[in-house]
């Protein structure tokens, strides 16, 4: 029996590196036209397939055109060189959710091994594209002294030539452009990597004052980190220099990580970046403005937190509540709807009937066409009792199907609610559920939008769950959303943001001085 579990072991092992080696060489090859030309035809059936909201945006014909005038332009070229084409035709879809991904070389159990617990310092830089320039605006750990310093090249190639490259990728919801400019530098690093694939160094040459000079950046791997730290401590292991604990020592110990670990979870603490994403304090002259600063719907539990900011609130003479959506791309439905029970003294609605094209979205997005075959014998099992729940939460309403959450009903307020000023920041990079939170309060008198219109769509978004589709040919990974998810509250301008009331754009000037203008301005409209 050994002996055959043994023979099993090695038959998958062996049948794993064969796959790796066999997509690893499926991806840098050269495809054909007939090849690349499948695979358009592939991912915009999928599209029609599961998108509720295709044609919104870009007509039916134009977007036939955009297709089929890329199959016929289209030459023999790598997965990523196609990856680079396709996205400028999807794109037109112009729904923010709605994604690619280029295929990147696959590792197999020992080179993953050895890569676990590596560290690279590139990841300490923030980027900001700020007065048509490439910036580090925050940097951690030994990099600080590179914040607010302009980035002129990476590995010699002009920041700004990459950046208007990169912004012909982009889509947002409608025709919004502010998400563009935001995003792009956000997110520079993703889209560097899209476009090069993995790297292990890259160099970076940077401006600062009068300065320029390069830096270069190395993976470090994690036996390389350990030696470091070791000859860092006098060729001592951790291990050999910590401080035995005694027994009460140790439990004490394991309750103070207990009471953290909680206060992580409240705040959702982001390890990789040592900051929340929930954070919750009283500002200004004499401390009466509450601000709260959101990063993302999501991480953690959300709910103590809410209760508690809510209840210190109203605690004291609140003068006015700051909630700042900026380089917030969203996350929980959940989240926003039991926070905005407490922006309201009115039963609420969070989101209408979601539009989809199949009774059971659920169960479709899960279905990939790379599952596993134990995933989808998996699938088979649970299949009858999620095709029950989906079809009774789905009807048909002149010719369209629309799923019912649990959110598309009225809620009442929370208890402790607050009714008084409330400033809302937002700029490009507010998005998704975010977006949605910003349509329920946008028009509501005590409210007050400072910032720049929102990336994400005022009358809604095509989001809440995703089809993962790979393609055979290329390998190019589509994720298509399948719930169009909408506020009941809308606006005649059809397929723009959340528009300010008071718009300000930030400057780099703003981020030498360490100033903060939308946060600025409000805490100077409170006082005056």
């Amino acid at each position: 029996m050994k002996k055959i579990i043994l023979i099993l072991s090695m038959a998958l092992l062996l049948n794993s590196c064969g796959s790796i080696e066999k997509y690893n060489m499926q991806i840098l090859k050269t495809h054909t036209i007939s090849e690349l030309r499948d695979d358009i035809d592939d991912v915009y059936d999928q599209l029609q397939r599961h998108h509720p909201h295709l044609y919104q945006f870009t007509g039916k014909e134009v977007l036939d055109f955009k297709f089929d005038s890329l199959k016929k332009a289209i030459t023999p070229m790598t997965s990523r060189m196609f990856f680079k084409a396709l996205v400028q035709v999807t794109k037109h879809v112009r729904q923010g959710h709605l994604s690619l991904t280029p295929p990147n070389k696959q590792f197999n159990k020992k080179e993953r091994k050895k890569l676990i617990g590596s560290k690279f310092a590139i990841n300490n830089l923030d980027f900001e594209f700020l007065d048509n320039k490439l910036w580090v605006v925050n940097a951690r750990k030994e990099d600080s002294v590179l914040a607010v310093s302009e980035v002129l090249k990476i590995n010699n190639e002009k920041s700004i030539d990459l950046i208007n490259k990169y912004k012909t990728w982009i889509a947002s919801d409608g025709y919004n452009t502010t998400l563009h400019n935001r995003v792009v530098g956000e997110r520079f690093l993703r889209y560097y990597y899209n476009d090069k694939g993995r790297y292990d160094s890259i160099e970076l040459t940077f401006k600062k004052n009068d300065s320029v000079f390069v830096k270069q950046y190395k993976r470090i791997l994690k036996s390389q980190v350990a030696k470091q730290t070791k000859d860092s401590i006098g060729g001592k292991s951790l291990d050999l220099i910590s401080k035995k604990l005694t027994k009460a020592e140790k439990k004490a110990k394991k309750e103070a990580d207990k009471l953290k670990e909680k206060h992580n979870q409240k705040y959702g603490f982001i390890k990789s970046r040592n900051e929340y994403t929930r954070n919750f304090n009283f500002i200004g002259k004499d401390s009466t403005v509450a601000y709260l600063k959101i990063r993302g719907f999501q991480n953690g539990k959300f709910k103590d937190f809410y209760t508690e900011s809510f209840d210190s609130i109203s605690k004291i003479n609140t003068k006015a509540l700051v909630i700042d959506l900026r380089d917030n791309f969203g996350g929980r439905l959940e989240e926003i709807a039991y926070l905005y029970g407490f922006l309201t003294d009115k039963n609420f609605i969070m989101i209408n009937p979601s539009e989809v094209k199949s009774r059971i979205p659920f169960l479709k997005a899960l279905m990939s066409n790379t599952s596993p075959i134990g995933f989808k014998i998996f699938l088979g099992l649970i299949s009858p009792i999620e095709l029950t729940r989906s079809v009774l939460r789905t009807k048909k309403n002149d010719g369209k199907i629309y799923y019912n959450f649990k959110f598309s009903k009225s809620k009442k307020p929370q208890p402790l609610n607050y009714t008084g000023p409330i400033y809302v920041l937002i700029n490009g990079n507010s998005f998704s559920a975010s977006s949605v939170l910003s349509s329920h309060l946008h028009g509501n008198k005590n409210v007050t939008f400072v910032g720049e219109e929102t990336g994400g769509a005022y009358n809604g978004t095509v989001a809440g769950v995703y089809k993962q589709y790979t393609l055979p040919n290329s390998k190019i990974k589509a994720r298509i959303g399948m719930m169009h998810i909408d506020a009941p509250k809308k606006t005649t301008k059809k397929g723009y943001g959340i528009v300010p009331d008071v718009k300000i754009t930030p400057s780099i000037d703003d981020r030498v001085t360490n100033t903060d203008p939308e946060l600025k301005y409000v805490l100077d409209a409170i006082y005056k």
